[in-house]
């Protein structure tokens, strides 16, 4: 599948699992809500101390996985068991974003996404707590791929 379709799988994904490397070197995986800035900008938020981003100190480099439908099917004519899917798959490097507008920017687009009826309450959420939430950057390092099966 294109680029642009596997973009839109994980713009439709609630959830995008954010793989990573621990500083003894072992695998770390864990669900985030990420939201996508253009096609090789995504952002999350997160404390600024923690298990991510001890991660991300040893290694920038993550993966990123999505899938944004999955069902089930038995398919009679073959007695077959199976799965319909739209998955996504990207590998990019992070940076923690230390500017505050786009800190802000970014924590709107993430409300926006999930929380839109309670944008009423964004700006006292940033008057407290800008300074204690860590926003990342992840820049794709190569063009995301895309599977489907219907």
């Amino acid at each position: 599948m294109p680029a642009e379709w596997a973009l839109e799988v994980f713009d439709k994904a609630p959830y995008v699992t954010v793989s990573l490397t621990r500083p003894d070197g072992t695998p770390y995986g864990v669900p985030l809500s990420l939201v996508r800035a253009d096609a090789c900008t995504f952002y999350f938020h997160c404390a600024y101390e923690g298990e991510k981003i001890d991660c991300l100190r040893h290694s920038p480099a993550v993966s990123l996985s999505a899938v944004s439908r999955c069902t089930p099917k038995f398919e009679e004519e073959k007695l077959n068991y199976t799965e319909h899917y739209d998955s996504a798959m990207a590998v990019g490097r992070t940076e923690i974003v230390t500017d505050p507008e786009e800190k802000i920017r970014v924590l709107r687009l993430l409300c926006e996404r999930f929380l839109p009826k309670h944008m009423m309450h964004f700006e006292a959420a940033i008057d407290r707590s800008l300074d204690r939430t860590c926003v990342v950057r992840v820049t794709l390092t190569e063009p995301p791929a895309g599977k489907r099966k219907s």
